[in-house]
């Protein structure tokens, strides 16, 4: 009997989607895309309405032709690739390797990998939607031509290795502008008080911080200002108005691509490349103990927040089971305010509510269990009821001076009792005592404190992923990419978290605003993306946006070539000696970070890693701790001689001891809070 056939992209996606299918079907991976552009030449017939030549990728031959002998022996073709624009392309290259009809109903989509959702999908076969293809087309192209174009004129006139990309380029540009804020910034100084008060008992104080006069908000700018307010105060502190009330915490909404990696980068400390592999794994299926492989969450790549009614439902009897009916939210709701929301997908949540985290974290990988615990978290903590705080705000008077105080105190949990975040819960867990107009108060301690303005902070991955997504530029697949391009490219470094632009990516982006302002503009790139969106909905044709775009691009890429200067980039000479031929080593960076390498290349080839230093000396030998890598790419803390010594930390330590037992304290981050702790005891700071 002749069995339908099924292809999609993974190994791990087909064994998941087989177990409910059965015996008439055959499940094949096509193991990612099998066509694409040539490496070796743009690939591009630009007299041609820009008609792309693609070619079958170095390595998969074997793999189609075990597709097409499949294929030949199959009742029905099903393609099954994930439901996106890069998924539809996969499909349509497939369809015509396969000598599918383009109009036959061979596309199947399914949102996540359960028995009702594959099964459904199934039923209702489609043909490939060619406007979905054309927009990653599209994009193809316009990343080809820029990158094909600039990337050689960079090599020429700059460095070999160097690329150019569309929108890698733009995101170059924000942390380069971002870094010439920081350089520029002038801090001003201000001031403020603090007033320690208690009604009856030091140890119930509070703290009061001043606001001003009855007439208004006063800034207090130097110390001069600071002990005017001082001198003039006296010992009456007298309660004026007291303003109780209830304040409502909504939950948040479920997760998005963008949500997803910037909560997982500031709670789990993963990267945004992390962050899209584990959930892959995810959605694609893990074996779980007793139940074989499944999926365990819904498609990663989406900009929405809608969730299915059969999700609401599950999620609503879970919750009225588990924590009862007060904390159940029957009409919990959200939608993402937005030109740019595709919504085409939905939110990211758990396919199967019962199985939280705890159930099957022996079947998970400690990395998986704590992405999917976040996710689970999340969706569940959206479907719950708000959270409500009893407030207080009080006015305190002192001659005219005012000071304020606030705080407040959990009346009901709600969502919190799933999920939270643990440092605004702590901020807003601080109630104060019973206070009544007219209440005399003493004074504990009065506080003045200089401040200086601080600069803005540079982009770490969270806070860029969050800024791409509010300037349009980019879409969910493309985050983690761009990010990870930047630092392959070395236009970009990490110092800890943060992103830091190198010498490099500011020549870079200085030679790209100067002959290419289009490329790297903000608006220009968030317009392109929108044009991407109407090809989409097949309001625009894909040639006629290519068209358009390339002819002022070529214009200024005749301009970049006759004009543009030779630049030469120092590398940074250290003090260290290369054993080989003696001159003074060089900074380097690569696709890892900094490196040292002999600057008498190609006569000697000597290089070796640069470690950054903590600033802590070893307790066994006193030598110096370093930052290293493990072979995985996991950041560990070692003493420089560890060959000998054997000093080692998986967390950063810091130069104190610990005051039981004498070992190193370290940091460790436990939900975006620094904790401080003994790395051999259980002190903790």
């Amino acid at each position: 009997m002749e069995k339908s056939l099924v292809i999609v992209e993974s190994p791990s996606k087909a064994k998941t989607i087989h177990k409910y299918l059965g015996k008439n079907y055959k499940v094949e991976a096509s193991m990612g895309h099998i066509r694409d552009l040539p490496k070796s030449q743009l690939g591009i017939d630009i007299e041609k309405n820009f008609e792309p030549k693609y070619i079958t990728i170095r390595g998969k031959g074997p793999i189609i032709e075990k597709l097409k002998k499949e294929a030949k022996n199959a009742s029905k073709i099903y393609l099954a690739t994930d439901p996106d624009r890069e998924g539809e392309a996969i499909s349509w290259h497939l369809a015509s390797l396969l000598n599918i009809d383009i109009n036959e109903k061979c596309r199947i989509e399914f949102h996540e990998i359960t028995k009702n959702a594959i099964q459904n999908a199934i039923k209702n076969p489609r043909e490939i939607n060619m406007n979905l293809v054309d927009a990653q087309q599209a994009r193809r192209i316009l990343d080809r031509l820029v990158g094909y174009n600039i990337s050689p004129l960079l090599w020429k006139k700059i460095k070999r290795g160097l690329s150019a990309g569309r929108v890698q380029s733009v995101a170059t540009r924000l942390i380069c502008d971002r870094e010439k804020e920081i350089e520029d910034f002038k801090p001003e100084e201000y001031w403020s008080i603090s007033a320690y008060l208690y009604k009856e008992k030091k140890t119930q104080h509070f703290e009061a911080k001043f606001y001003g006069t009855k007439e208004g908000k006063v800034e207090l700018k130097n110390e001069k200002d600071v002990n005017k307010v001082i001198d003039d105060l006296t010992d009456d502190y007298v309660v004026e108005n007291v303003k109780t009330g209830t304040k409502k915490r909504n939950p948040s909404p479920p997760f998005i691509t963008s949500t997803m990696q910037q909560e997982a980068s500031k709670t789990l400390g993963f990267t945004a490349k992390k962050t899209m592999m584990i959930a892959q794994q995810l959605y694609e299926g893990v074996e779980i103990k007793g139940e074989g492989s499944l999926g365990l969450i819904t498609y990663m790549r989406t900009d929405s927040t809608r969730v299915s009614d059969e999700a609401k439902k599950a999620a609503y009897e879970y919750i009225l089971q588990k924590y009862g009916k007060e904390y159940a939210n029957p009409n919990a709701t959200y939608s993402k305010k937005g030109g740019n929301v595709q919504d085409a997908h939905e939110a990211i949540r758990p396919t199967y509510i019962d199985l939280d985290p705890e159930r099957i974290k022996d079947s998970l990988k400690p990395d998986q269990y704590k992405l999917y615990k976040l996710i689970w978290s999340r969706f569940l903590a959206s479907q719950m009821s708000p959270a409500l705080y009893d407030t207080m705000n009080v006015d305190i008077v002192n001659k005219n001076y005012v000071f304020k105080a606030s705080g407040s105190k959990v009346k009901f949990a709600g969502f919190m009792v799933v999920y939270t975040d643990d440092v605004e819960s702590e901020n807003e867990e601080k109630m104060l005592p019973m206070l009544n107009s007219g209440d005399f108060l003493k004074l504990k301690e009065l506080k003045p404190e200089q401040h200086f303005t601080q600069p803005p902070a540079r982009y770490t991955e969270a806070t860029l992923i969050k800024e791409l997504e509010e300037k349009g530029i980019g879409r969910p697949s493309t985050y983690a990419p761009i990010i990870s391009t930047l630092l392959e490219r070395g236009y970009v470094i990490k110092e800890k978290k943060n992103l830091k632009p190198t010498e490099l990516g500011f020549i870079v982006t200085d030679v790209m605003k100067e002959f290419f302002p289009d490329i790297v503009d903000v608006k220009f790139t968030a317009q392109m993306e929108e044009q991407l969106d109407r090809i989409e909905e097949g309001i625009e044709k894909w040639c006629d946006v290519i068209d358009e775009f390339y002819n002022g691009f070529n214009d200024s890429l005749k301009v970049a070539e006759e004009q543009m200067k030779d630049i030469e980039i120092k590398d940074e000479e250290t003090d260290i000696k290369c054993e080989f031929c003696g001159r003074n080593m060089v900074i380097k960076y690569g696709r890892y970070g900094k490196f040292l390498a002999c600057p008498g290349f190609p006569e000697c080839k000597n290089t070796k890693p640069l470690y950054e230093e903590t600033g802590v000396t070893c307790p066994k030998c006193g030598g110096k701790i370093i930052i290293k890598k493990s072979k995985k790419g996991k950041v560990y803390y070692a003493c420089e001689n560890s060959s000998n010594c054997g000093t080692m930390f998986w967390d950063r330590p810091v130069a104190e001891t610990c005051p039981k037992c004498g070992a190193l304290l370290v940091e460790k981050y436990s939900k975006g809070r620094k904790i401080i702790k003994c790395s051999n005891c259980d002190y903790v700071k």
